[in-house]
């Protein structure tokens, strides 16, 4: 099963190296603008498969997608000095609008996960230019909330003592500063959370939620400060999506995707627990959340349909 991933740095090439360590796939091309990059980027992770599992990893051009399943998309430029989110959306739009014809010319029956920042706009983005190729909208998701998740779940099971897999809940909304923490619908096992506090006596105040609730929102601004980018986390994101696709595991992850309504937004791509298979976006969870939330949710979506308005 082949994975093409465009765009080779750091987060797409984490992205290839997870997929390694973890077995997920049978080939992984790797294409980036600057070939060089994209060639020494696969030799090196090439060298880990003795260590891992024996996938096929090499460099290539986009003929060289023809067959893959999944294609990741990581491309697009950083954010320069000076310029505003909106700008740099026009030139990661420009890029896009060039990348996704591409990459389905030579893999039309790919899924297509979207990595690149703002995540949200960038699947919304995605999808509109898939579209002309007669690809449905359920074969273009975004990594969405799953770090969100991934880092509130880590941070909660931190708190509790208990092994973060079995602590079940949700980030939603915009992969950004509006997005929700789902307190109301958060279980341990299948115990609700205040229930679980309850009996093993665990204190789980205002103050501390409040606290945990910042250290997810504002994560990624405290990894860029100390080391300038995040990878690591997104990358395995992007692993366990694939496997999900490759392996029809109908899995419930918070990738983003384009949805006719999300709290009274319409037409509009933000994080959501979605069924993730075989062919990409199988289904929405309707979440019975508190009207906190559910205000909350309506105003994330709001920041991402302005932006995805004002560069339409």
């Amino acid at each position: 099963m082949k994975i093409g991933i465009v765009g080779t740095g750091m987060v797409g090439a984490t992205a290839a190296y997870a997929l390694v360590m973890r077995g997920i796939g049978s080939e992984i091309v790797l294409i980036d603008k600057n070939g060089d990059r994209s060639r020494a980027e696969a030799a090196d992770i090439l060298h880990a498969v003795p260590f891992a599992h024996p996938i096929r990893v090499q460099a290539g051009q986009y003929a060289d997608l023809v067959g893959s399943r999944v294609v990741i998309i990581a491309a697009g430029v950083a954010q320069k000095p000076g310029e505003t989110r909106l700008q740099l959306l026009e030139r990661n739009a420009a890029i896009f609008r060039s990348i996704v014809p591409d990459i389905l010319h030579y893999a039309p029956e790919a899924v297509l996960v979207v990595a690149t920042n703002p995540v949200d706009i960038m699947t919304h983005l995605t999808a509109r230019y898939a579209a002309a190729y007669q690809v449905p909208a359920e074969r273009v998701i975004g990594s969405g909330t799953m770090l969100d998740t991934a880092r509130f779940r880590s941070l909660l099971g931190n708190q509790l003592h208990v092994d973060s897999a079995h602590i079940h809940g949700y980030v939603i909304g915009e992969h950004g500063d509006s997005e929700v923490l789902v307190w109301s619908l958060v279980t341990v096992g299948v115990i609700p959370l205040a229930d679980f506090c309850h009996d093993q006596q665990i204190h789980l105040d205002e103050t501390i939620r409040a606290e945990i609730d910042h250290n997810v929102r504002r994560a990624a601004y405290q990894i860029i400060e100390g080391k300038g980018a995040t990878y690591y986390g997104v990358g395995g994101a992007l692993a366990r999506i694939v496997d999900a696709i490759l392996n029809d595991q109908r899995a419930i992850l918070t990738v983003c995707a384009p949805m006719p309504e999300v709290a009274g937004i319409k037409d509009v791509t933000v994080a959501m627990p979605h069924m993730v298979g075989g062919r990409g976006n199988m289904g929405t969870l309707a979440l019975p959340l508190s009207m906190t939330e559910e205000t909350a949710l309506q105003g994330s979506a709001r920041v991402v349909k302005e932006a995805i308005d004002a560069i339409a």
